[in-house]
């Protein structure tokens, strides 16, 4: 793969997960965001968090294949990690979708009113903070990385003067 496409391909993962990421910080605070900013963005949260396992899933298949012998064991953990993951941000938007008081109802779907399902919502959504910061945690080099290249760098270039410029991109 040509660095142009893998650094595309990288630029396109870095955003989607920044939009997950942001999505997820505001989805988790509904009193500042409001019951249905909450439910909406909650709701596009789910199709973002699909997004991004189609974007990894050739990884996901290539670990699955590897896991139990030639996978390394950071690639086991985050694995593991990212099926637990996977797991319970189903939990949270299915049970979200149960005791939904704004999104469903819109559409004639009322919500269930069983305070199992809102208990069960609110303990899975507390342990994805957990299993965010973990995943967050595990990928910090590759955010650094991403932040120092797409966002450091052209703001560097734009402030350095035009001799200069022309400079770092001939040397």
């Amino acid at each position: 793969m040509n660095t142009s496409k893998l650094s595309n391909r990288n630029l396109v993962n870095w955003l989607v997960d920044v939009g997950i990421f942001v999505a997820f910080l505001v989805a988790m605070a509904p009193r500042f965001s409001g019951i249905a900013i909450h439910e909406w963005l909650s709701i596009a949260f789910g199709a973002a968090i699909v997004a991004h396992l189609l974007l990894h899933w050739q990884w996901l298949i290539e670990v699955a294949r590897r896991f139990v012998s030639k996978a390394s064991w950071s690639s086991r953990i985050n694995y593991i990690l990212n099926a637990l993951l996977f797991i319970d941000i189903t939990i949270v938007i299915f049970t979200g979708l149960l005791i939904s008081e704004v999104a469903l109802p819109l559409v004639g779907i009322q919500a269930s009113r069983g305070f199992s399902w809102r208990r069960l919502h609110d303990v899975s959504a507390n342990l994805s903070l957990l299993l965010i910061g973990l995943h967050v945690a595990l990928h910090w080099q590759w955010i650094v990385s991403m932040v120092k290249r797409f966002v450091w760098a052209p703001r560097r270039e734009r402030s350095m003067p035009v001799s200069a410029h022309r400079a770092s991109k001939e040397a």
